[in-house]
């Protein structure tokens, strides 16, 4: 496992669930980049807009 963040609290652990929330924890880094990434344009419409 890795280090993952709270979602909620902002808090990070290395656990899959928050000690203070109790809620499930996710990663905080960004996916790997890619040349083919096949959703970089669906991304970038929720991020800026159309």
């Amino acid at each position: 496992m890795g280090l993952k963040k709270c979602g909620k609290c902002h808090s990070y652990a290395l656990k899959g669930e928050c000690g203070n929330c109790l809620i499930q924890t996710i990663s905080p880094h960004p996916p790997k980049y890619s040349p083919q990434d096949k959703y970089a344009q669906i991304r970038r419409i929720e991020k800026f807009g159309e």
